[in-house]
């Protein structure tokens, strides 16, 4: 896949070390905390837990993206472990590097599998609780809070359905995913003992809703897709836990970018992502909460379809 930008290509290094540094603390981290789990207090073990499960989710988003050694089956090989059980990397990879194929289609139900828009068919054919539903979905509470009873069900369905089906691919990967997951449950469960409801609400539930906090602010509908990709600047924590993708217009750009030349890139580059993204900006996530916590981002319907 070819993404153009004006602002050019990256040089491609053979070894991303930072990146490798990153994968030893976060793998190293989950052993850690998974052994000291019971020793220690819930209310540090809990938010540890959702803290390593999001930012293993988004190193997976790095290495989706040929990073650390460009070499693809290595690259999948260090992101296979399935920390939060429920998604497979190699399907994951694919669908999200679909995300990335037409930028025209940003946003765009149906044809962008990341877009948390619906069609006008599917508003209009949706009762009053799925209408509610979708509402409270597009605050940021309701995102942390119903966006991992939304999506894992969901996936998982659908999924289901594609391995019955017999889909090119479906069986092999999700009979490796199948094994990967019994071994974190063992290692999790039977080895450190941590309770199976414990490792569920906050390697898993955690985790994925920590991990919506980035979602939320990415993209918003409109009717040039340039100006779809959000900024959220001054995120010192955030963005590290989200390998700084908070400056997501830097990655659609330039999604072979590894995580941590983006601040840099972005400092040289601001006015010009700025200018270029319709100034869809927002000063930290702290504007982010007190805007949308308890108010919708935008609107269900996706008012910008591609004709």
């Amino acid at each position: 896949m070819t993404v153009t930008s004006s602002f050019g290509a990256p040089p491609r290094r053979s070894i991303e070390w930072p990146t490798l540094g990153l994968i030893a603390v976060i793998y190293g981290g989950w052993i850690g905390l998974t052994l000291a789990f019971n020793h220690i207090p819930l209310w540090i073990a809990g938010p540890a837990a959702a803290w390593l499960s999001a930012w293993h989710s988004s190193l997976q988003h790095e290495l989706t993206h040929g990073h650390p050694t460009g070499d693809k089956r290595l690259d999948a090989l260090l992101g296979f472990p399935p920390l939060a059980l429920w998604l497979p990397f190699e399907r994951y990879r694919d669908m999200h590097l679909a995300h990335h194929l037409e930028e025209a289609n940003l946003t765009a139900p149906d044809l962008d599998i990341e877009s948390y828009y619906v069609s006008e068919k599917t508003w209009r054919n949706a009762g009053g609780i799925a209408r509610l539903a979708l509402r409270v979905r597009n605050t940021l509470a309701g995102r942390i809070l119903l966006n991992p009873l939304w999506m894992i069900p969901r996936f998982l369905l659908a999924e289901g359905l594609a391995v019955i089906r017999g889909e090119p691919g479906a069986r092999r990967i999700w009979g490796l995913h199948a094994l990967g997951a019994a071994a974190v449950l063992y290692w999790a469960l039977a080895v450190c003992r941590v309770p199976l409801w414990d490792y569920l609400l906050w390697f898993v539930y955690g985790g994925t809703a920590l991990s919506s906090v980035r979602s939320f602010a990415e993209h918003r509908s409109a009717a040039a897709p340039e100006h779809r990709t959000a900024i959220v600047e001054r995120a010192p924590v955030l963005g590290l836990l989200f390998l700084f993708n908070n400056l997501h217009v830097v990655h659609h750009r330039l999604p072979g970018l590894p995580w941590y030349r983006i601040p840099g890139f972005y400092r040289r580059n601001r006015e010009s992502l700025i200018a270029s993204n319709g100034n869809l900006i927002y000063r930290g996530y702290g504007e982010v909460a007190r805007r949308y916590l308890f108010r919708e981002h935008d609107a269900p319907i996706n008012e910008w379809m591609p004709g």
